[in-house]
């Protein structure tokens, strides 16, 4: 038998003498594979076809193993194998759960590349990876993307790899809602440790905690009856979780091992003219830092405080003005001081009776609309008359007034009609004395309710 020159075929010499089933009858475990390039196995792979000078299938020669010995998968694995071995590698060797394994993880990534596409793993196994290189298939795609791809964009490493949100509230006046401004906010954040590079001490002396034997976790059993125990896990207290320490004369003395250390960070907080309450202010990135974790957001949430006259409804501001009895049948002219400090006078026409609850409007005085803030809202008032106190006129004037108001109602009055006597009342104290149960029943005696006063 002999083997052409660079062609990776096996042809017998006498096609007669030699049986059919021979090239592919050497065992596998007499080949042994190569982890480098330029060394072939002798690995036959039946790839079909037939030569055109023998009768026997052409049968090519794996050139090298080295991906799938990446792998650890055999090189007639199906595609179903090589997901199951990428998978559980990958995991394995990811960035975020063993930093000092970036290496391995871009090797896995590159060799299930290759080996998940049936054009490249044909060719791969004809030349290796020089083949690869030189047909212009090398892979171009980057070990956290092909991990991504794989996992559907969001395994459980990506959801790790951003750290949390921190959400303020920060409480803000109409006044600044209306004119716009801005505000300073003060926060306490974690910052990578400036003095270790957020490592912990000193490069190379980490070591595994002995307390937790590298788990991160404590498990406490405790006996809570007869033949039955409970199992507690908590973090380690060594470790803080970690699995690993530093001796302390090996640890950071700037964040005594923490890799993080606390600092004030000023925020100014821009308030828009319009913004409303819950609105939001998002601070990109300026989350607590951890090691090699993308900080979360600094979320600004706006909190509207009460204000003493107007209340606000989406673009609209209300407000109740109170007017005496001359003024809502005589007219009157009233101020109003504006959010933006300005002043309006607003009036009513002599005759023009404004009756108690009755609502008016200004047009554009109520707030501004956010990012247009040159269009406004209206200003609506709620009028609440005020009617004199008791005795407010002599009783020999009263006829006088009687008749300049509207006349009276007459009302026919016959003997069988049975007149009362009108009482006052303290409505807060009745409703206190009627809000029981509707049937409930005093056993001593009749429920003590408000006693009217006779005038």
């Amino acid at each position: 038998m002999s083997t052409s020159a660079g062609a990776g075929l096996i042809r017998p010499q006498a096609p007669t003498t030699l049986p059919a089933c021979s090239p592919l009858s050497a065992p596998e475990s007499s080949a042994p594979r190569s982890l480098y390039k330029n060394q072939p196995s002798s690995v036959p792979i039946l790839r079909g076809g037939e030569d055109s000078n023998s009768e026997l299938p052409v049968v090519t020669m794996v050139h090298e193993t080295g991906y799938y010995d990446l792998l650890g998968v055999s090189p007639k694995a199906s595609q179903e194998d090589l997901k199951k071995a990428y998978r559980k590698l990958a995991l394995k060797y990811h960035p975020d759960k063993n930093p000092n394994e970036g290496d391995k993880f871009k090797l896995i990534s590159q060799a299930y590349e290759v080996l998940s596409n049936p054009e490249k793993r044909t060719l791969y196994d004809q030349g290796g990876e020089q083949a690869i290189k030189e047909g212009g298939m090398s892979g171009g795609t980057s070990p956290m993307d092909m991990f991504n791809m794989f996992f559907g964009g969001g395994g459980r490493m990506q959801r790790e790899r951003r750290g949390k949100n921190v959400v303020h509230q920060l409480s803000v006046s109409l006044e600044e809602m209306y004119k716009g401004g801005s505000r300073k906010l003060g926060l306490q954040k974690s910052v990578i440790c400036d003095s270790c590079e957020g490592y912990g001490g000193k490069k190379g002396a980490l070591e595994k905690c002995s307390s937790c034997k590298g788990r991160g976790v404590q498990i406490k059993v405790q006996q809570i009856g007869p033949g039955m125990i409970q199992q507690i896990q908590s973090m380690c207290a060594e470790c803080q979780g970690q699995g690993e320490k530093f001796n302390s004369k090996d640890r950071c003395k700037n964040c005594n091992g923490r890799k993080v250390e606390r600092q004030k960070k000023i925020l100014e907080v821009h308030i828009d003219k319009g913004m409303r309450e819950g609105q939001k202010n998002t601070f990109t990135g300026e989350g607590d830092q951890e090691p090699r974790v993308e900080p979360g957001d600094v979320i600004i949430v706006l909190d509207q405080k009460e204000h003493p006259l107007f209340q606000r409804k989406e673009t609209d501001l209300t407000m109740k003005m109170n007017i005496k009895l001359a003024e809502a049948l005589c007219g009157f002219k009233k101020t109003i001081q504006t959010l933006d400090d300005r002043m309006l006078i607003i009036s009513s026409h002599p005759g023009e009776v404004i009756k108690h609850g009755d609502i008016k409007c200004v047009q554009n005085e109520g707030m501004p609309i956010y990012r247009e803030p040159f269009e406004k809202g209206q200003l609506f008032i709620n009028f609440q008359v005020d009617f004199p106190e008791k005795g407010w006129l002599p009783e020999h004037l009263m006829f006088q007034l009687e008749r300049l108001l509207p006349p009276r109602d007459d009302v026919m009055i016959t003997d069988d009609m049975e007149e009362v006597q009108l009482c006052e009342v303290d409505v807060r104290t009745h409703q206190r004395s009627t809000s029981g149960e509707p049937y409930e029943e005093d056993e001593e005696g009749p429920r003590s309710g408000v006693q009217c006063q006779t005038q």
